[in-house]
């Protein structure tokens, strides 16, 4: 399926800030507050959705699967707004893909900003009507906490990314690193970025909205987690080399993983996620880019899904070749 990008954003379109997910709880108020002035600060008008409004909750989530997907659905097939953004992420997305008004999103593509949990829409979407979503910041711990702490260039810089990016006026751009990039296997490859949160990835592949086999030809297979596992993050990635994930791709980016633990082994040594990642791969001589900015130690580098993307492992590189939007 060929991509399908969104309409690019004017001056002054509104953004609606949505609990797709997690709930705005009121405490946490003052990240939602910067994350308006954020976006703002873009040159952007903020609506913010009626979940957001209510913070109410349900168990750990915003509301029950039908009333996020109503709140999804709501926006997508409302011509003012122009892009959504999330609240914050969680654990509820994959429990309303078979609710989405995907027909919706073919009639007004609009970009859908957010990582983590997000993760899920963005592929699902993807796999039924081409959408490049943007893996990218959501509102809370995104544009209203980890921005707000963020160098003031830095700050400045990825503000103008995102802007341009989501206006069409950059046709092609690099990724500006801030941590020092690793070459886990040198090389380069050009092709389309598909990825997100491992672990939501792979629900997405359980589901019937699984990304078709040919979405993995010669891609830019990025991907990041958190709070696993290091054994499950192994596991995973065999699950995807079992699929042909592996036998596909044309190079794999690995963001910053949080909070997964290195692992003792019996002859006292320590194995890591780039043990593993070799491990894994350690048949394919595909190019492996690591510590790249995106995952959940933030500020997260746009990561525009089924964009063409160039990596150079050795050069630790990365670039968008064109615009996500049209």
């Amino acid at each position: 399926m060929e991509p399908l990008r969104p309409t690019r954003l004017q001056p002054g379109d509104t953004v609606a800030i949505a609990a797709l997910s997690g709930p705005a709880l009121p405490e946490r108020r003052h990240q939602l507050d910067a994350a308006v002035a954020e976006l703002e600060a873009m040159g952007f008008r903020v609506r913010l959705s009626t979940l957001v409004e209510s913070g109410e909750h349900h168990f750990w989530r915003s509301a029950p699967p039908a009333v996020q997907a109503a709140e999804l659905n709501g926006l997508l097939n409302d011509p003012e707004v122009r892009a959504i953004v999330p609240f914050s992420g969680g654990n509820a997305t994959t429990a309303y893909l078979d609710r989405i008004d995907y027909d919706a999103v073919r009639r007004d593509p609009k970009p859908l900003l957010g990582f983590s949990d997000i993760t899920a829409l963005h592929l699902a979407i993807h796999s039924q009507t081409g959408l490049v979503g943007f893996h990218a910041d959501f509102a809370a711990i995104g544009f209203g906490e980890t921005w707000t702490t963020a160098p003031p260039q830095r700050r400045a810089a990825l503000r103008a990314l995102y802007r341009d990016l989501l206006t069409g006026k950059l046709d092609e751009a690099p990724l500006p690193a801030d941590n020092a990039w690793e070459t886990w296997r040198p090389g380069a490859a050009t092709g389309r970025l598909v990825g997100g949160l491992l672990d939501r990835l792979i629900n997405v592949q359980a589901s019937p909205y699984a990304l078709a086999p040919e979405t993995w030809e010669g891609a830019v297979f990025f991907w990041e987690d958190v709070g696993r596992n290091l054994g499950h993050v192994w596991n995973q990635l065999h699950v995807l080399r079992m699929q042909g994930v592996l036998d596909r791709i044309g190079a794999m980016v690995v963001g910053i993983p949080r909070d997964i633990s290195d692992r003792d082994l019996p002859d006292g040594t320590l194995a890591g996620v780039k043990d593993i990642v070799l491990d894994v791969s350690g048949d394919y001589d595909f190019p492996i880019l690591a510590g790249v900015d995106f995952g959940h130690t933030g500020p997260n580098l746009p990561m525009p899904i089924g964009t063409l993307a160039g990596v150079d492992a050795t050069a630790r590189e990365l670039r968008l070749l064109e615009s996500p939007v049209v």
